[in-house]
């Protein structure tokens, strides 16, 4: 479901709107960062484009946090089979 919410950045109350699951990554994205929500979401709305909104910068923001995760974990992946290969002594 898509919420609205409120929030102040650089002393004006602006609004956005994401589907609940968007908001849970972002708080917990903030959480892991150890930042505040709002702090957070200061981040973001100064580092979109001119000509996006709050909540497109939002749900953008999370993929790339996503997209980041999964290569992280792709080239963690591709590593293990060299470690794999390594040959060990055996136990006599």
């Amino acid at each position: 479901m898509i919420r609205k919410r409120s929030i102040t950045l650089h002393g004006h109350r602006t609004s956005f709107s994401v589907e609940d699951p968007f908001l849970d990554e972002l708080k917990t994205i903030a959480r892991k960062r150890g930042l505040s929500f709002a702090a957070l979401i200061a981040e973001i709305d100064e580092s979109r484009p001119l000509d996006s909104n709050l909540s497109s910068a939002l749900r953008l923001f999370v993929l790339r946090e996503f997209k980041q995760a999964v290569e992280e974990a792709e080239e963690k992946v591709l590593e293990r089979p060299a470690e794999a290969n390594v040959q060990r002594n055996p136990v006599s």
